[in-house]
């Protein structure tokens, strides 16, 4: 059996949303004339309480739009320094967009309050000017950790105070609302922009949105197609958003459930030093002993993929094509290598 536990980017379309696919009303998308991207963004703004969406290639791109839009050249951008904006997106914020990042030490990749202010630059000629906030909900690199709605607003007003604009990187925002029974619409009504990814555990083999103002969302399309994002007949790919919209968002409570299995798993074991406080459908935890590669070579021979998150940390991410059959079986497997793992000596 082979377990993928790399990330949810591993998912492929259901048979039914490939059907949804193949039956896509297409048009060319520059020139706006895709019925079916454009129900995907009506659907999604409508969903959001918001103007207008816009689909892109990737989460980097809506991103990258976001604070293309919301930012001058020599401006910065706060977030907290795990956020994917900083760690994941090559540093393009500095290429496309001429700014620079105001890194908040928060907790598990949260903003927490009060930073916000702390991090407000004076307005002198010497320092570049504080404009955008952006919070990432759930935040990859902090194990999938979850803002509620209160704590982000907690946040974002206090942002407000001090004239900044604020984007939500919710890549997996939904994997969080499934856990609070929070509404999207809440969370449109905090944010200038909210970026959503549709290919992770949503399902969908590619594409994210921008959400925002219509505005926005019209600066946003001139700046897409220049950073090279425009598609033409891409309904058949907004197509897929749709079906996951429609089809896969409850379902997330079973990725955060078995990726909490996993986490209540490795805690016992005698090789674990630590395991994150899993939210989500991210789990990190710390190895005693071997390093992240040499453990991940173990688990690679078992038939179980996962990747390396620091020289002795590893991250298991649950997903669409991870069954509850496969969470047993890595279950078995984990509890399995104890005895041959507990006193390994470090290495790799």
């Amino acid at each position: 059996m082979e377990v993928n536990l790399i990330s949810d980017t591993a998912t492929r379309p259901t048979p039914a949303m490939l059907e949804a696919m193949f039956a896509a009303p297409v048009g060319d998308d520059v020139f706006r004339q895709d019925p079916t991207v454009n129900r995907l963004e009506e659907t999604a703004a409508h969903r959001f309480g918001m103007e207008a969406a816009l689909f892109c290639p990737s989460g980097t791109m809506t991103n990258q739009l976001a604070i293309k839009c919301h930012t001058q050249p020599l401006d910065e951008v706060v977030c907290e320094e795990k956020s994917h904006i900083y760690q994941y997106e090559g540093g393009v914020y500095s290429l496309l967009s001429g700014v620079s990042m105001n890194l908040l030490h928060g907790e598990r990749g949260k903003v927490l309050p009060g930073q916000v202010t702390t991090a407000v630059k004076p307005a002198y000629d010497w320092l570049p000017r504080t404009r955008l906030l952006i919070l990432e909900n759930t935040c990859n690199k902090g194990g999938g950790s979850i803002y509620t709605h209160e704590e982000a607003t907690a946040v974002v007003e206090e942002a407000r105070q001090h004239g900044l604009a604020a984007h939500l990187d919710g890549a997996r925002l939904f994997n969080a609302l499934v856990e609070t029974g929070e509404s999207p619409a809440q969370w449109g009504q905090l944010f200038d922009s909210i970026s959503i990814c549709l290919s992770k555990g949503l399902g969908a083999p590619v594409g994210s949105l921008l959400l925002g103002t219509r505005e926005l969302i019209d600066r946003a399309r001139r700046y897409r197609k220049v950073f090279g994002g425009g598609m033409r007949q891409a309904g058949y790919l907004a197509a897929a958003g749709l079906y996951a919209l429609d089809h896969h968002v409850a379902r997330l409570r079973q990725d955060n459930q078995r990726a909490r299995t996993l986490a209540a798993t490795l805690v016992e074991q005698p090789y674990v030093a630590s395991v994150e406080t899993t939210e989500s459908n991210i789990c990190i935890f710390h190895l005693r002993h071997q390093s992240a590669n040499a453990f991940l070579e173990v688990l690679k021979a078992e038939g179980i993929l996962a990747t390396p998150f620091g020289p002795r940390t590893v991250r298991f991410t649950t997903h669409l094509d991870v069954s509850e059959e496969q969470i047993a079986y890595v279950v078995e497997r984990l509890q399995a290598l104890a005895g041959r793992l507990a006193e390994a000596p470090a290495r790799g």
